[in-house]
């Protein structure tokens, strides 16, 4: 069966993954983690602009930061997650669809940060700050503003609740051309696919590079290629679970080879045992 499938190169791999990184953009989610990824001082600057605070100083940086050993099967991989010098946590979430922003996903976000947060023999009110911000392709809210703050308040007295947790959707459709401050300028880069068009210098150079230079395109192109294969052998363990496919149908609906669908079949089989 593996003779009959169209036989794609590595050439046409690469052909294809650069198409993709030509067009993407930050307000994709598989490329701002690697804008992200080890870049404590881009993370720093872009929370400064979204929080409005200019003298923040990021200490911690961290993209994918996983939450699974807490919640499971109902686990959570935080695309950038950040701890300020006062102890508050930032998770920084591109969500594209609208499905994918949903209040009680937030809700889950802040809340799953927090028991992260309490360890054992910790008082409630040791809990940090916590502020989970979608940044959304679409205007979810439908109101036209750029960022829309979400807190908790106390209805009886109309004051704030002020236990901490903060929510903040960044609106990435917002385009007001009269407005000049850096949040505006921030949201119009989120939907550039090239550097040239961006007005934030940090977030252009960054961009600039993995999208122009050797070395940024290698990696990228390296980052893409680890990507699809994860998600391929992610879906051929999944089939071998199901127990309903031979090796060549695998094979077939995942791009794998059939050696490779052996190996990940061995690996399968002491865990099943």
């Amino acid at each position: 069966m593996d003779s009959l499938k169209p036989q794609i190169t590595p050439d046409d791999e690469r052909q294809k993954n650069l198409e993709m990184l030509a067009n993407y953009r930050p307000l994709d989610d598989d490329f701002m983690r690697e804008l992200f990824r080890n870049n404590l001082e881009l993370a720093q600057y872009v929370l400064r602009i979204i929080i409005d605070k200019p003298d923040l100083k990021l200490t911690k940086e961290e993209t994918q930061y996983d939450l699974q050993h807490l919640f499971g099967e109902r686990s959570i991989c935080l695309d950038v997650f950040g701890v300020d010098s006062e102890g508050q946590q930032y998770d920084f979430e591109v969500q594209r669809q609208d499905k994918g922003a949903t209040p009680h996903r937030a809700r889950y976000h802040s809340s799953a940060m927090d028991v992260d947060n309490l360890k054992a023999k910790k008082q409630f009110h040791e809990l940090p700050n916590t502020y989970v911000i979608f940044i959304t392709e679409n205007d979810f809210f439908g109101k036209g503003k750029a960022v829309y703050p979400i807190e908790r308040m106390n209805l009886a007295t109309g004051e704030p609740f002020n236990d901490g947790q903060h929510i903040l959707y960044i609106n990435g459709a917002y385009d007001d051309k009269d407005d000049t401050s850096d949040l505006a300028k921030l949201i119009h880069d989120f939907r550039c696919s090239k550097a040239e068009d961006m007005l934030l210098p940090p977030l252009a150079d960054r961009t600039r590079y993995f999208k122009e230079t050797p070395e940024g395109v290698e990696y990228m192109c390296k980052a893409m290629e680890d990507r699809i294969t994860d998600e391929r052998v992610r879906f051929a363990v999944r089939l071998l679970q199901r127990g309903k496919d031979t090796i060549e149908e695998i094979s077939e609906l995942t791009g794998l080879t059939t050696e490779q669908i052996k190996d990940i079949q061995a690996q399968l089989e002491p865990i099943s045992a």
